[in-house]
């Protein structure tokens, strides 16, 4: 390390070249800002856990596997892709007994919870026996049997009843009545809040619709026997069950389902965008290293000549990103503390982390941010100044003078390799659908602008040429300002890279939900022919259907009950379970067809029923299946089925990508109960004893608002890391025209006036600012285009405001960033 350490050569060139010193500080500072971020929510997203609150008595929990795992290959060459289920997967309730067997086990108890209608109101019902390790107490009464409940004081309040008395609830095997048989004081484990209402165990399985089956299973321990020890022996015993068994900080994550989302979003925005993020970050610290380093290229042939050695050439190149980076980095961190904590709230209040994951804040990825910074300051270094250290000192000063267009032999060919390869991707993303697409496509972006980072030198100084010949009209201060361009295409390289890296991926993230959001909302608004649409927030009755076909001039009612299902989708050895959204049909599909109109492809919906499904097409494309074929998938709770394929439609992204019989998914799922009522003909007023009422385009607002957290993911993601690609964007401008000094005190020695110099300067900015702008949008239209026909057989939907804004912020910056610091330049004076 010694041989690193900061020397008074480099102490001297931060003291007296601040400027170009303090373009790399903000530069090294901000990436270590969104790298520091993007690694503090990752790491939140590996280590998130909730604190176990209804299983906090039982000391071991038994419950399914809540990941789908897709096997492909054998061998060395096995995979295993998890994916998390959209439901809770249950246990066998036989398990119990084997359970309870268990040496230092007082009882084991099936858990179940599941939901419950009272009028237009909402409970949450248990099996009584969850009492025992919720503290539940009775009040007055004794526990429930056979067709009994037991209600808490809300519950009790909401339907007006008491002990003894008998009230009307629905479940997923329809409305009964039940006996009050005791009013009880819901527990510390009873987290659920509202009315709750406890059924016999015997019966409570039923009553959820889950026969056979229990959410989980809660073992109770004797006293003095250790948790993992009695974990230990449950395994054992359960062992080929494929149940799993869970203590400590892991039962949270049996009873909050929640807790899997929020990892994956976590760690995909902390990992996915995290490493797109760090790529730009490191690109554009990079490139504002590196120019910092070509700006004293006149120092360093000066020193050659006057006997420094290459050696010591790098070693001050080394030092100086020794001083700056981790300083920088340090500094960085603290506003990327902020901006997690920041992303990390608005999660929080949208629904997608549960209320009780912390924010974990240690010392690991800060550690990241300030060694990336620090590796990249000493790589571009050493590459921007391998060069002026070991040419001749009278080479050197000749280079300092004239800027080299040229790049070296080894950018040139990994620059073409990434243009070639970008090319590649490009037809492939073009010849894919689905997923693949999209896949092919987000390489396509990250190529081209590895290609751009490259070949930068090159790029501006054609593009220098070509707005010089466009604007040869445009007088003597414009033709100043190309000619400068084409001279200097390094430092407008420099400056035009981080322009097209916020419009290529602000425009890609932006465009591609636009895109999407604008068919699914087009396909739902031309999908939907009922007349009106009923919903409720608590599910829709178990009769509705029934009661909506009896109203007077009704042609058609139809229920619909939403979810999702997991599809393996790819080919060969690179294959995924893909979420898709599928709707389950009360009735045929000809009734269906009244309501819905779902642009059929091929097949018809009259032969959806058990074990006959239709898809839309790009699932179809995308799992390589056609009518007549058998569909793997997996339900919401893990049951893995192989229907066949009856119809292939065209309204999926808007609708539902899958579409199946009621019946084959309502014992699948927590709630049975319906999500919407599609109802032909008849008067609206009737139905709104079912629920709310609305047309189908008030049903398509209401489905609209639900993407609101995927629209505020993808803006702010394109916020972050357009704002961070714009600032560096301005540091870089700022950094070549304070550089510039002696250049503009010489155009004023020759008879230029101050606005004459600051016109060619707004001229050059203009130039950086078309330049970025076009070369971000040709890249982001060479990705969007394929992924977004990929995804939904359409073009791209690009906002003409939103798209301007882009362009006017583009412009307006790189403007500002030459004017202001061209002014603090010129006030020096002509000398």
């Amino acid at each position: 390390m010694r041989r690193l350490a900061p020397n008074g050569l480099a102490r001297a060139a931060v003291r007296f070249k601040p400027a170009s010193f303090a373009g790399t500080f903000v530069a090294l500072m901000m990436a270590a800002l969104i790298v520091s971020a993007c690694g503090i929510l990752l790491e939140t997203g590996v280590r998130a856990a909730v604190p176990a609150h209804r299983y906090a008595m039982a000391p071991v929990v038994v419950a399914a596997d809540q990941y789908a795992h897709l096997v492909t290959g054998s061998g060395d060459g096995r995979s295993d892709s998890p994916a998390l289920l959209p439901d809770t997967a249950r246990v066998r309730t036989t398990l119990t007994d084997r359970a309870a067997r268990v040496a230092g086990v007082t009882a084991a108890v099936p858990d179940f919870t599941f939901p419950v209608r009272a009028g237009h109101g909402a409970l949450t019902g248990h099996g009584w026996g969850s009492h025992a390790f919720t503290g539940t107490a009775l009040v007055s009464g004794a526990a429930p049997a056979g067709g009994e409940v037991v209600l808490d004081t809300v519950a009790a309040g909401a339907v007006e009843a008491g002990v003894g008395d008998t009230v009307a609830l629905e479940t997923a095997t329809g409305r009964r009545g039940f006996r009050v048989s005791g009013l009880a004081e819901a527990g510390p484990g009873d987290v659920a809040g509202g009315a709750t209402a406890w059924f016999a165990d015997t019966r409570a399985a039923e009553l959820a619709g889950h026969a056979g089956r229990a959410d989980a299973i809660a073992v109770m321990a004797k006293r003095g026997t250790k948790a993992d020890a009695l974990a230990i022996a449950v395994t054992k015993a359960l062992a080929g069950s494929g149940a799993k068994v869970y203590t400590g900080k892991d039962r949270g994550a049996v009873e909050d389902h929640g807790l899997g989302y929020a990892k994956e979003t976590l760690t995909g925005l902390g990992g996915s965008f995290g490493g797109i993020a760090a790529v730009v970050a490191v690109f554009t610290a990079a490139g504002t290293v590196a120019l910092s380093v070509a700006q004293r290229t006149r120092e360093f042939a000066l020193l050659r000549a006057v006997g420094a050695t290459p050696r010591q050439i790098r070693r001050a190149v080394a030092a100086e990103a020794l001083l700056v980076a981790p300083v920088a980095g340090l500094v960085g961190c603290l506003p990327g503390i902020g901006l997690a904590h920041w992303w990390f709230g608005q999660l929080k209040d949208r629904g997608a982390v549960p209320v009780a994951v912390r924010l974990e804040v240690s010392f690991i990825p800060l550690l990241v941010a300030v060694g990336v910074g620090l590796l990249t300051a000493l790589a571009a270094g050493w590459a921007a100044g391998r060069r002026p250290a070991r040419i001749k000192p009278g080479q050197a000063l000749t280079e300092a003078s004239v800027q080299r267009l040229r790049p070296g032999v080894i950018r040139t060919v990994l620059g073409v390799a990434a243009l070639v390869g970008g090319a590649f991707l490009t037809g492939l993303a073009a010849r894919s659908a689905g997923d693949d697409a999209a896949n092919a496509a987000l390489g396509v972006v990250m190529l081209f602008m590895l290609a751009v980072a490259l070949l930068g030198p090159v790029v501006a100084w054609l593009w220098a040429t070509l707005f010089g010949l466009a604007v040869r009209a445009g007088g003597a201060v414009v033709s100043l300002a190309a000619a400068n361009s084409r001279r200097n295409a390094r430092r407008l390289a420099s400056a035009i890279t981080p322009i097209v890296l916020a419009m290529a991926f602000a425009s890609t993230l932006v465009f591609m939900y636009t895109s999407e959001s604008h068919v699914a909302a087009t396909q739902l608004r031309a999908g939907v022919t009922a007349d009106h649409v009923v919903t409720d927030p608590a599910g829709l009755p178990a009769d509705a259907v029934d009661r909506a076909a009896r109203v007077p001039g009704v042609e058609a009612a139809v229920g619909l009950l939403d979810t999702q299902v997991l599809v393996p989708v790819g080919s060969g050895g690179d294959r995924w379970l893909q979420s898709s959204p599928a709707q389950g049909v009360s009735g045929s599909g000809a009734q269906l067809a009244r309501v819905q109109d779902l642009d059929v492809r091929s097949g018809a919906l009259e032969r959806i029923g058990r074990g006959r499904i239709a898809v839309d097409r790009t699932l179809a494309t995308a799992a390589r299946i056609g009518i007549g074929d058998r569909l793997p998938l997996y339900l919401p709770d893990g049951v893995e089925v192989t229907p066949e394929v009856v119809a292939v439609y065209g309204r999926g992204l808007g609708l539902a990508t899958v579409t199946m019989d009621r019946a084959s998914l309502a014992g699948h799922v927590t709630s049975a109960f319906d999500t919407a009522l599609l109802v032909r003909g008849g008067a609206a007023r009737p139905l709104t004893a079912l629920g709310k009422v609305s047309d189908a385009s008030g049903y398509a607002i209401q489905r609209d608002e639900d993407d609101e957290l995927n629209a505020w993911a993808n803006y702010t993601m394109a916020a972050v890391l357009g704002g961070f690609a714009a600032v560096a964007a301005v540091n870089t401008l700022v950094m070549t025209v304070l550089d510039r000094r002696r250049e503009l005190g010489m155009l004023r020695l020759v008879g230029s006036t101050r606005l004459q110099v600051l016109r060619m300067l707004r001229w050059e900015g203009l130039l950086v600012a078309v330049a970025g702008v076009a070369l971000g949008t040709a890249i982001a239209a060479t990705t969007l285009i394929p992924m977004v026909r990929g995804l939904t057989g359409e073009s791209p939907y690009v906002p003409p405001l939103v798209y301007g804004a882009f362009v006017a912020t583009a412009v307006g910056l790189c403007l500002l960033a030459v004017s202001l610091p061209g002014r603090a330049a010129l006030r020096e004076g002509p000398g």
